[in-house]
């Protein structure tokens, strides 16, 4: 059926991994395809410039994209709901569901998109392609615990703060999956380690572990993040992510102390995390594919806010109703 099929991989029954070859690379940003009866959902759109990639997978699969009746997206950074507005133009009858926070950026993305387009330049179009806006009466807002029926298949939102405030994980208990989005992390090629992304605006490790608490807390026996693929030694799965958050915190806040401003925490990390992934995997190329997936620039520059924003938290705390310093 579709097994052999370059692009599909059938991760339980039912559920589907497209791998959407961003930027002609294997292996890097993944889409999902839930199938049950006459509905077809699409957990992550993925970029728009991945969008014809997508399509020639649903039709692989046996379907057409205006088949689709459901769209979910875990948040909406680009490389996970970039697509989604032009997906729902291809599927006429399809409903969005997303993040209450992270809606309103879907039906105007324009300020995402500028905010993008200072940072990638030039390379906006090739690399992440045009984010079309979304028409609010065909998108669903969901609520922590809310329950989405795709066919006979229920997939619940969970409210997963951490890597993004706006962050879902979708979790069906029946299979015992969770769509994870990034707050699962990034693991490649089944790699020994799993990278905790921390992109600008809103990391914050602390909810982050809670969140981490909160997919422990469903017993799932497979996880499906975006960044690749599914992962079935669950425990160690996260007991590694939730080492590598507090690790990234303590070292990171040495840093700061020590005088590292954003470019030397670039550096720094791009050392420490290198030399972490090629211990496990042994691989440069895996160096290099991991630093594709969550630039070490981004993940400095989203640490380095987090440091700030807890720094200033503390100051505040320290300081009694008055403003001056409290007494512990």
């Amino acid at each position: 059926m579709t097994e052999e099929h370059p692009l599909l991989h059938e991760e339980a029954p039912g559920v589907w991994r497209v791998d959407l070859r961003w930027r002609g690379m294997p292996a890097q940003i993944a889409a999902y395809l839930v199938a049950d009866g006459g509905a077809l959902a699409v957990v992550e759109s993925g970029p728009g410039s991945t969008l014809p990639t997508l399509r020639e997978a649903i039709r692989a699969l046996g379907r057409d994209p205006a088949e689709v009746t459901h769209v979910l997206v875990t948040h909406v950074h680009l490389d996970h709901a970039g697509g989604a507005g032009a997906l729902l133009r291809d599927a006429p009858g399809a409903t969005l569901y997303a993040h209450p926070v992270g809606a309103p950026h879907l039906a105007d993305p324009s300020r995402l998109m500028r905010s993008a387009g200072r940072i990638y330049g030039d390379r906006m179009e090739t690399w992440w392609g045009e984010m079309l806006p979304v028409d609010p009466a065909r998108m669903v807002e969901l609520a922590d615990g809310a329950e989405v029926r795709v066919g006979e298949r229920t997939l619940r939102a969970l409210d997963t703060p951490g890597h993004a405030w706006h962050h879902h994980a979708y979790h069906d208990p029946d299979a015992g999956l969770v769509f994870t989005g990034d707050v699962g992390g990034i693991r490649l090629e089944r790699a020994a380690y799993v990278c905790a992304p921390t992109p600008p605006p809103d990391v914050d490790v602390e909810a982050w572990e809670h969140s981490v608490s909160r997919l422990r807390a469903v017993e799932p026996t497979l996880l499906l993040p975006t960044h690749f693929g599914g992962v079935r030694d669950v425990g160690w799965h996260l007991d590694d992510l939730a080492a590598r958050l507090a690790s990234l915190r303590d070292w990171g806040l040495a840093q700061v102390a020590a005088g590292a401003d954003t470019d030397a925490l670039t550096r720094a990390l791009r050392e420490r995390e290198g030399a972490a992934i090629l211990r496990a995997t042994g691989s440069e190329a895996a160096m290099r594919e991991y630093e594709w997936a969550v630039p070490y620039e981004m993940m400095a520059a989203g640490l380095m806010r987090y440091l700030e924003r807890r720094g200033e938290r503390g100051l505040r705390a320290a300081a009694g109703p008055a403003g001056r310093p409290g007494n512990g």
